[in-house]
């Protein structure tokens, strides 16, 4: 009897009429000692077994979020002549990169409940669960952290970023930066109509240092003895190179 209405419920449940087909044009990112960024293109399909509905256009939504992560958030004010910390605030979690791209301007995209529901725009993937009672205005440290990161090029909100054609066939593209933490990068993709998701797929690219930079992070890790000497023999030779460089020119 439990089994025949599970069946009956799951008979009810209305089936996607429209569903994410993908693909990646790399699904790993290798961090050398030469790497400067690198841009990631992110294409698919919408699969469909009936003509496309009518009722508003298809939009599309692509984020690419990094490992997340705690960060202390702190406020500097000016006090006889000189910038002090005051204030500071953990932030609980946040994606050390985040880029958000759509098909349209996101809030003609993406209704507000929507956004609260899945959570795709930059406010809604940063989790700051309280502040200590004697901070004021504890939301504008979030703020800073997303203005500081956007600025930093690793927070990103590309509107008109995806392009459609046919609303069955999309492409973006995303680039990243430098500065990019090692880990899984989450893709998720969005299908939305009046704003409304309609269907999402999820998948990951794997960010790791590679070569020269591997070889470091992993001596940092595990021998920071000898990688402390290494350091220091480096900053030893490269002081004593440039004196020698330096009264050479002098002569």
């Amino acid at each position: 009897m439990l089994r025949l209405l599970s069946l009956l419920v799951l008979l009810a449940l209305p089936a996607h009429s429209e569903e994410i087909v993908i693909g990646l044009s790399r699904d790993e990112v290798a961090i050398t000692a030469n790497f400067d960024g690198s841009d990631v293109m992110i294409f698919g399909a919408v699969k469909r077994e009936a003509p496309a509905p009518d009722n508003g256009d298809l939009e599309v939504i692509i984020t690419l979020a990094g490992p997340s992560e705690s960060v202390l958030v702190r406020r500097k004010e000016r006090r006889l002549g000189i910038w002090v910390n005051t204030d500071a605030v953990e932030v609980d979690a946040a994606p050390s990169f985040y880029a958000v791209a759509t098909s349209a301007p996101f809030r003609e995209t993406l209704s507000e409940v929507e956004d609260l529901r899945y959570g795709i725009s930059i406010p809604r993937v940063i989790r700051s669960v309280g502040a200590p009672a004697d901070v004021a205005n504890s939301e504008t440290f979030t703020e800073a952290l997303i203005r500081i990161r956007a600025a930093a090029g690793l927070y990103q909100i590309l509107d008109n970023g995806i392009d459609i054609e046919e609303e069955t066939l999309f492409r973006g593209q995303i680039a990243l930066p430098a500065a990019l933490t090692e880990g899984d990068y989450v893709a998720r993709i969005f299908i939305t109509r009046n704003g409304m998701v309609v269907d999402e797929y999820e998948t990951s690219i794997a960010v790791y240092k590679a070569g020269l930079e591997r070889w470091l992070y992993e001596m940092s890790r595990n021998q920071p003895f000898w990688y402390g000497i290494m350091s220091l023999a480096i900053a030893i030779s490269a002081g004593w190179l440039a004196s020698a460089a330096f009264r050479m020119f002098q002569r």
